[in-house]
């Protein structure tokens, strides 16, 4: 009998098996090309996501989420004060002041916009026509636009009885600039104004704003001259529904630069400092502070012509008015940070209505 000798053997037992694999590979080689595609299609789609969520934050770095709602509005209608405080950032640069019919129709276009609080301030608010053009937007703002906050910034200097009898009804906080409990310091700081004592006035209009029921609020700018201060004792008796503690800021072109009319830099101090200031005083419960960080861009900032003021360079870049283009397209140029007006605090009880105050 024939016998194959082994390599004989061998070599046709791997051509047997050669033709079962040549077989098999002509019948996996589709499925090898349907897995290829099927992972490169994966890699693109993932390719495509990423590139996609890159230009995504790259807009959202690049266009922040601008605010739709004024919420909270501050109309500086006048520039001009009685007062020459050193530090001023909203200084006097011109005497404008809107008539009163148009300031009223801007105010109508930010309450139809969704503004809830108005805070009125200057310059000195109460300087314009002894107050009754100050009085006339407060009534206005409570009765026809019923807004839930009517607020006033001031130095209380010009404020008269007659004005509570008036008015009174129609604010709900009214608050009262003061930087010291010294009135060396208050002179040295630029409140001064002849033989008028600010602190003796602060305690009167404490007891005024007890009496015809308007919340009372104390704004401290924190400075070279008061850092070291100890304010607790007088916070306390005058048991504002907030204190307002403010880090000295620098704004140019209002109270730094060749263009401006105050010289800042002597009264600025760390941020270490203004923290040292904020420890010494941390069991006052009414304490609200705000540094630089916070405060510069988290306001939306009307001036005399009501356009939106951009603080973001360091100085105040107008937009325009809101008489001229509307609250939509002015607000874009505001640069409100929303997030920062969240996080300072900015929403608050703020109608005197909800804060159910022992007056």
């Amino acid at each position: 009998m024939w016998m194959l000798s082994p390599a004989c053997f061998a070599g046709k037992l791997l051509n047997v098996f050669r033709q079962q694999l040549k077989s098999l590979w002509w019948a996996l080689v589709p499925l090898f090309f349907w897995l290829r595609t099927t992972y490169w299609l994966a890699g693109l789609q993932r390719i495509r996501q990423q590139q996609s969520k890159k230009l995504k934050d790259e807009d959202q770095e690049e266009e922040p989420n601008l605010p739709t709602t004024p919420t909270s509005v501050n109309y500086h209608f006048t520039r001009q004060c009685n007062y020459k405080c050193g530090f001023c950032f909203h200084t006097a640069k011109t005497s404008f002041v809107l008539p009163l019919e148009e300031a009223k129709k801007g105010l109508l276009l930010l309450k139809e916009a969704g503004m809830e609080k108005i805070n009125f301030s200057g310059g000195e608010p109460f300087i314009h026509d002894r107050g009754e053009y100050l009085g006339k937007l407060v009534k206005f703002c409570k009765v026809e636009l019923q807004l839930p906050s009517v607020s006033i910034v001031s130095n209380g200097s010009l404020i008269r009885e007659r004005w509570f009898k008036n008015y009174g009804e129609y604010l709900d906080i009214l608050a009262i600039s003061c930087d010291s409990f010294d009135e060396q310091v208050n002179i040295l700081i630029g409140r001064g104004q002849g033989k008028k004592n600010h602190v003796e006035n602060l305690q009167k209009l404490r007891k005024w704003c007890k009496d015809y029921r308007v919340a009372f609020k104390i704004n401290s700018v924190i400075n070279r001259f008061n850092v070291d201060e100890d304010m607790n004792e007088q916070i306390r008796v005058l048991n504002p529904v907030r204190w307002k503690v403010f880090q000295c800021l620098i704004i140019e072109g209002e109270n730094s630069g060749e263009d401006a009319l105050r010289e800042a830099e002597r009264f600025v101090i760390s941020d270490e400092e203004f923290e040292g200031f904020l420890d010494r005083h941390k069991e006052v419960s009414c304490l609200v502070p705000e540094s630089n960080q916070k405060m510069k861009d988290s306001y939306l900032i009307l001036d005399e012509y009501m356009r939106f003021l951009n603080c973001r360079n360091g100085r105040k870049d107008p937009s325009k008015s809101i008489l001229d283009v509307g609250v939509k397209a002015a607000i874009q140029f505001s640069g409100f940070d929303e997030k920062m007006f969240l996080k300072r605090g900015g929403k608050y009880v703020w109608s005197k209505a909800d804060l159910k105050l022992d007056w």
